[in-house]
């Protein structure tokens, strides 16, 4: 519901906010405390990862060698070339570019599908051999009985994350719908700024999972 007393330059306000100043710090606050009970969620993984690492050191070092480290290492440098994209758009709608949000946007967004794309093709070869989690497991590459369970570990947190960016291509193609109706200027960005926030900590997600998953030794 928008606050009848906004002036016509404050058409976003919400009724329950004195001004546009407050209903951005209120927005970016609880974009902030959402973000914390994600690194809670995807925290908990981490333990159970550093748990069954402990116990089956090798079992994780043979079982890191079947994941495609070359494939990782172009997935995060499109994401974090998606963290610089979806920065310039956070900065182009503080300077009132509304063509440049779109842009940076489409780039974004762009790479973000690049991401899912490999991400496709390296679990397909995976799944085409064999290596699938829990029971489904019937690879007979690794020579340990526990194997099933690096990849159980490796699906959940890998498509986990996956969803993240599924989730985050929605909201950017939000944005850009948005953005071509002229809802974003230098006066009201909000929604991109707490956008850019959640994909710098899919990215951040993602720069721990690589080297965890893909580098061990």
């Amino acid at each position: 519901m928008a606050n009848i007393n906004a002036t016509p330059g404050e058409s976003h306000l919400a009724h329950h906010f004195v001004d546009s100043e407050q209903q951005f710090d209120s927005s970016k606050l609880g974009m902030w405390i959402f973000l914390v009970t994600e690194v809670l969620f995807f925290g908990g993984l981490f333990v159970a990862y550093i748990v069954y690492r402990s116990w089956n050191p090798e079992l994780f070092y043979m079982s890191a060698k079947e994941l495609s480290t070359i494939m990782g290492a172009i997935n995060t440098v499109v994401l974090i070339g998606s963290s610089l994209t979806i920065a310039l758009a956070v900065r182009a709608a503080q300077l009132n570019q509304q063509a440049n949000i779109s842009r940076y946007l489409i780039a974004t967004i762009l790479l973000a599908c690049v991401f899912l794309v490999i991400k496709y093709f390296e679990y397909t070869s995976k799944f085409a051999v064999g290596i699938l989690p829990g029971e489904l497991y019937t690879y007979t590459g690794i020579d340990h009985p526990g194997a099933p369970i690096f990849f159980s570990i490796y699906y959940m947190m890998t498509g986990l994350h996956g969803i993240h960016v599924i989730i985050g291509i929605g909201l950017m193609v939000y944005l850009l719908v948005k953005t071509r109706q002229g809802s974003y200027n230098a006066a009201y960005f909000t929604p991109v700024e707490i956008t850019a926030l959640y994909w710098h900590l899919v990215d951040l997600i993602w720069i721990f999972l690589f080297p965890l998953l893909y580098l061990i030794e």
